[in-house]
């Protein structure tokens, strides 16, 4: 079976390496938060092209701690796509905020800037755009509706290390980005954590403080505060894998385009990807007209393939007090209707590609 995604094979590419950046934080006990934490964090800042950049101790940490930085909190309302996974609504409804969910687009399958205005009010705090499947979304028209309403831009980044919008690497182009490293994402950790990127250091100062219990000097608490932190292991096998990034994004890119090149059967859509924009393939999804079908048609040739994601944020039963229905985000419901997701892997080989295409070629219901 082709799997979906297969981190073995990248786990026993580097496995000295990880194994001796694991050893090198247990032989120092540097197990929650520490030196390989603040290494790494100084790594990715680089890197992102950013001031300052804080781990966390996972993706869904980084968005709630994103807002609680801009300030906001009960009463305001954050815009968010209703295409995305859950966690970015979580990060907004930690803090006692509603996300207001609007559609995708019917091409990028990103946040539609066109039903963004519809649904500021004056309660509006901010907007998360979504990078999602590694695919930035439309900054600039979200960011010039955003300075015209004063409002911030968040973006969440937790699929796209790497990509860029217009030449710049996304998480340094709004206020705040947020970042996770869960296992299978681009830049990914042996566990949870994540990470939040500013060129506002302020942001990034109050979140050290509030990551760290409310303090900056131990037992001295400033503020209410969370345990949030990221561990040091987490730290150093990313400050490993960073070294790998770029050669890892080729791959995807690689394999993304030969995807979109390959696969020509009408009965499958892909996603856009815009010229001013460079997607890292995090995930490559396509729709088509039955995806349970689909499904079984891919498994009998034992590929795996999955859903991201079967049902959008706006119909998710945890959120049916905010009264939405079915209808109201039409892109975003088809797509979840009819979404499949391709095996997609740096490692992958050549034949494995041509097993995928050829597989979609065939299908026929």
């Amino acid at each position: 079976m082709l799997k979906r995604v297969d981190l073995g094979r990248n786990y026993r590419n580097h496995k000295d390496e990880y194994m001796k950046a694991i050893e090198e934080v247990c032989e120092e006990t540097a197990f929650s938060g520490g030196k390989f934490a603040d290494k790494f964090d100084q790594e990715f800042a680089e890197y992102i092209g950013v001031r300052a950049a804080t781990g966390v101790d996972n993706g869904t940490s980084a968005i709630q701690l994103a807002m609680l930085a801009l300030g906001i909190g009960p009463g305001d309302e954050v815009i968010v796509p209703a295409n995305t996974y859950i966690a970015t609504a979580w990060g907004v409804t930690y803090t006692g905020a509603i996300p207001v969910f609007v559609d995708c687009t019917e091409d990028t399958w990103e946040i539609d800037p066109a039903a963004i205005e519809k649904r500021i009010t004056e309660k509006t705090k901010a907007i998360i755009g979504v990078h999602l499947y590694g695919q930035p979304f439309e900054f600039g028209e979200v960011k010039e509706i955003a300075d015209r309403h004063g409002l911030y831009v968040v973006e969440d980044c937790a699929q796209a290390h790497n990509a860029r919008y217009e030449g710049r690497m996304v998480g340094g182009l709004g206020d705040i980005g947020c970042f996770s490293f869960y296992p299978g994402k681009n830049l990914y950790a042996f566990g949870e954590a994540g990470s939040v990127t500013s060129n506002n250091k302020k942001y990034i100062d109050y979140i050290d403080i509030l990551k760290n219990q409310g303090c900056k000097v131990r037992y001295y608490h400033d503020v209410v505060g969370y345990n949030m932190r990221m561990e040091g292991i987490q730290g150093a096998v990313l400050s490993v894998s960073l070294k790998y990034l770029d050669e890892w994004t080729r791959r995807r890119q690689d394999i993304g385009y030969r995807y979109l090149r390959g696969i020509v059967n009408p009965m499958i859509r892909r996603q856009e990807h815009p010229g001013n924009t460079e997607s890292v393939f995090h995930l490559f999804v396509i729709t088509v007209p039955d995806a349970e079908d689909f499904l079984r048609f891919m498994d009998e040739r034992e590929i795996e393939c999955n859903r991201h994601y079967p049902v959008p944020c706006h119909l998710q039963q945890a959120y049916a007090h905010l009264n939405y229905r079915k209808g109201d985000c039409p892109n975003a419901e088809y797509l979840a209707e009819h979404c499949i997701t391709l095996p997609m892997f740096p490692e992958m080989t050549e034949d494995e590609i041509n097993l995928v295409i050829d597989a979609c070629n065939e299908y026929n219901n």
